[in-house]
């Protein structure tokens, strides 16, 4: 008989170093449903937050010792937390790792902790490196969350997720297609922690602020908004492109009306994307930040979902783990309509059981 139900631990890092998103989550295929049983985010440390702040300058030499260290850290992360909550029915782990380096124009993908070192602690089959495959094949190598977008969230027109960067996924013409917007919290952290704060909690700074014009129109002038998808950022981009206006803009005018004007920047580019009729369901960190989701409701007449907690901060883990599970399967699980790699394709690596 078919196996319909599966158990996986998806685990998931983003751009903005929040810490280690862990879901253990329970699949059924036929139909598709979901159920998040345990979550939990491990924050980083001073140190490796040091580390990753800065690992896309780093040469390929320093990026392998790097990987090596952190594949080892991750994978104690995840043997602590399966064995903190008992967990003895694990099929899989399905980990994304954490990006070091995306310049897929170049051909360069890098995720850290996808080394197949990454189960010596746990022992469980693991998959993971989902990105290079797709670089490899002309893709982006990103989004790709939009298969779980539309296998476990079809009800919405779109899904954007508000994470380090913004993206969208929606069904155009009948394929999927999805996009990265513009940089979101990786922005607004490096703004907040200009006034010695991690972020921006509710936006409350940015709510204090008011519009610079100048500034305002050069970040809207951003060549990167005029291309047509598939496209994908790095924090490669953020340094080179957006924090040099930001830091200019500084020079005359204050913390607050920088970071309210720039959030004003990222309600414009995502309400270019939305249509009045939409249903979006929101995700991500920044979807707590109570003054952009309400400066975007006020902007858009589309329908602005905001989900439990618990889907709105584990959401990427989840659909990674549905990237596992589809691997596992050896169901297709990048689409080419969204990466604008040569094909669709089913990308992962799988690291076994040690005997």
């Amino acid at each position: 008989m078919k196996k319909n139900k599966f158990r996986v631990l998806g685990v998931m890092s983003g751009t903005s170093l929040d810490g280690i998103d862990l879901a253990l989550i329970d699949f059924w295929i036929d139909p598709w449903k979901f159920n998040l049983v345990k979550t939990v985010t491990i924050p980083y440390s001073d140190q490796w937050i040091k580390i990753l702040n800065n690992i896309y300058s780093q040469g390929t030499n320093k990026i392998n010792e790097v990987d090596n260290k952190y594949t080892v850290f991750l994978g104690g992360i995840i043997r602590d937390f399966i064995i903190n909550n008992q967990i003895k029915d694990i099929d899989f782990v399905s980990s994304h790792g954490h990006t070091a380096k995306h310049i897929p124009s170049e051909g360069i993908t890098h995720q850290l902790g996808n080394l197949s070192m990454i189960n010596y602690k746990y022992n469980l089959t693991t998959i993971c490196d989902f990105r290079n495959q797709d670089v490899q094949l002309g893709g982006q190598g990103a989004p790709l969350a939009p298969i779980g977008d539309a296998i476990l969230f079809s009800d919405y027109t779109a899904c954007l997720n508000l994470g380090g960067f913004a993206n969208i996924s929606r069904e155009v013409q009948g394929k999927r297609i999805a996009y990265d917007i513009c940089s979101v919290n990786l922005v607004f952290n490096y703004l907040a922690q200009k006034n010695f704060l991690l972020y921006d909690k509710d936006g409350d700074l940015a709510r204090s602020g008011e519009l610079v014009p100048k500034f305002y129109d050069e970040l809207n002038e951003i060549d990167f908004y005029n291309l047509s998808y598939p496209k994908s950022l790095g924090i490669e981009w953020n340094v080179s492109i957006v924090y040099p206006i930001i830091i200019e803009a500084l020079k005359n005018s204050s913390l607050e009306d920088v970071i309210h004007t720039y959030l004003k920047h990222i309600v414009l580019k995502i309400s270019d994307c939305l249509n009045d009729d939409d249903k979006v369901l929101v995700s991500g960190g920044g979807t707590l930040n109570k003054f952009l989701i309400e400066t975007l409701e006020s902007k858009t007449k589309a329908e602005i979902i905001v989900p439990s907690r618990d889907l709105i901060e584990y959401k990427e883990a989840l659909i990674f783990g549905l990237l596992g599970l589809l691997r596992f399967l050896n169901i297709n699980n990048c689409l080419s309509s969204v990466t604008g790699a040569s094909k669709d394709h089913c990308s992962g690596k799988i690291f076994k059981m040690k005997p």
